[in-house]
């Protein structure tokens, strides 16, 4: 087939499947789970992929429908300032992203401390929680175990809830890696991307369901992307070819919201397509194969019909 004539395809078929883009969400049966009158929702976006100032972010995301925005750390004074004085504008809850990347595990120590430390007890606006990029795969148990300890220690001092993402090359990049720190620190709280571990292990995780359960009860923070056995992102989860790995998602975030709900918690979701290379592009133009907004924001709706 002629690379035209590919891209021609393509363009009719995603226009096909736009046609209705919510379709999906009004037929989903909403899952039915008993509700303390507490429960709260949170969804939040990403400006992972956004070219614009933080007001145009924090804009944006406001005008979708979404209750806040997670973003990374920012480094210096005037980024910080940027970020509170956007968030305050648009009344946007904020999480807060962060970690190091130092190939040498005490500077990388450092840094993870300094920077959560900012984050956690900084005097402007208290975050919904901190997710982090915790260490790095190849770092040793012990040197990994101190990120853990560490931020156990400052969420009991802070109030902030502080989670560790389930997240390629980081301490819980893989479901039995996980294990081992899910038994030892028993208060040790995750952020789940379960796509991840998709990758890692090459499967929808119907061999590890132990593990994966042992998670799940140990998450607090969500972020929603859709893996697949080769992939941590499928390309359009509007699509048909994704339905299984859809729902088999949907099948593990319904575990946490239904917890979340009998206890009359809050459930924070972060909607987390990527931008190119992430997503995945056509070849020498590197063009994105679908539209990473548009893909985060119908995710953003299908959870809050199914959660709300």
């Amino acid at each position: 087939m002629k690379r035209k004539d590919f891209i021609r395809l393509a363009t009719a078929s995603a226009a096909t499947a736009m046609a209705n883009p919510l379709e999906p969400i009004l037929s989903s049966p909403k899952p039915d789970f008993s509700m303390n009158k507490n429960f709260e929702l949170k969804i939040l976006a990403t400006n992972w992929g956004f070219s614009g100032t933080m007001d145009q972010f924090c804009g944006a995301a406001k005008k979708e429908g979404y209750d806040g925005i997670e973003i990374w750390w920012p480094g210096s004074v005037k980024e910080q300032d940027e970020l509170f004085t956007a968030v305050k504008k648009h009344s946007l809850d904020l999480g807060i992203l962060l970690g190091g990347w130092q190939s040498d595990w005490k500077e990388h120590v450092d840094t993870f401390k300094k920077a959560v430390n900012e984050a956690a007890n900084n005097s402007v606006q208290k975050p919904l929680y901190i997710n982090c990029h915790s260490g790095r795969d190849h770092f040793s148990f012990e040197h990994n175990k101190l990120f853990v300890e560490y931020t156990n220690a400052l969420s009991k001092e802070t109030g902030i809830l502080i989670c560790h993402e389930t997240h390629r090359g980081r301490i819980m990049f893989a479901a039995h890696i996980t294990r081992q720190y899910m038994e030892k620190y028993p208060e040790m709280k995750l952020t789940f991307d379960v796509s991840h571990w998709c990758n890692v292990h090459e499967s929808l995780l119907d061999d590890q369901a132990e593990t994966v359960s042992m998670a799940l009860e140990r998450t607090e923070h969500i972020h929603a992307r859709i893996g697949h056995a080769e992939g941590p992102q499928v390309n359009d989860p509007r699509a048909p070819e994704w339905e299984a790995a859809l729902h088999k998602h949907l099948g593990w975030w319904d575990r946490i919201a239904e917890r979340k709900k009998k206890n009359g918690e809050r459930l924070t979701i972060l909607t987390e397509f990527g931008p190119a290379d992430y997503m995945p592009t056509l070849p020498y133009t590197r063009q994105p194969l679908a539209d990473q907004w548009a893909i985060n924001v119908y995710m953003m709706q299908l959870l809050r019909k199914r959660y709300q």
